[in-house]
């Protein structure tokens, strides 16, 4: 008895340890509903012509990495939505924000520059993580349009319970439901390949027009 005492008295000590954003996100009501919080993917469509430029110029990150199909899901852990905390908060200071030069066509996707866009801290984030051994059918980009109606690049991480998205628009990490008011969803990479996307299917999707192809 007084070794589960002891156990539940470190358990909430770490979950009052934890940021403010963090216990906002446990606190999340388990009546929400999950499914809602799950990426559903449509039909298949091209990729961006900035990923295909990317895919050329860093072929390992376009790569399936990380399959195991003993361990088809990534559970939710403190110690995981710890390290996507820290590489999402992380990045978002280390490159400076900055409208690259370009079109969806020309222009270049880089990792971790010291000035950059959405595409640029999304890339970073996801080869982040996949160098910390997230397997890659796990990291999403997904491309969105914003209020302003501009084009947004953004990474989805999925995990057993809820697929979340890593922004640098937020410090925040959020489940997709939470974005779905603010964002239309247009494409995203499929876990099966990185270099193959599809189509976003959302409670409340209607056609949208892509990116330059």
């Amino acid at each position: 008895m007084r070794q589960i005492t002891k156990i539940l008295i470190i358990f909430a000590f770490t979950l009052f340890c934890v940021s403010l954003s963090q216990a906002a996100f446990f606190s999340l009501p388990r009546e929400l509903n999950l499914q809602l919080s799950k990426i559903g993917l449509a039909a298949p469509v091209l990729p961006p012509m900035g990923h295909s430029r990317f895919c050329l110029k860093y072929p390992d990150d376009c790569m399936v990495h990380g399959i195991d199909f003993r361990h088809r899901n990534i559970a939710w852990t403190l110690q995981r939505w710890t390290e996507l905390n820290t590489i999402n908060r992380e990045v978002n200071r280390d490159i400076f924000p900055e409208i690259t030069p370009g079109d969806g066509i020309t222009e270049e996707w880089v990792i971790a520059p010291r000035r950059g866009d959405c595409k640029d801290y999304a890339i970073t984030k996801r080869h982040k993580l996949l160098a910390r051994g997230w397997p890659s059918r796990a990291l999403l980009l997904a491309e969105v349009v914003v209020p302003s109606g501009e084009h947004h690049l953004i990474l989805v991480v999925r995990l057993a319970e809820t697929d979340v998205v890593l922004d640098n628009l937020t410090p925040d990490i959020r489940t997709v439901a939470m974005t779905y008011r603010q964002y239309r969803w247009i494409r995203i990479e499929t876990p099966q390949n990185p270099k193959f996307w599809a189509r976003v299917q959302t409670p409340s999707s209607t056609p949208t027009a892509m990116l330059s192809d």
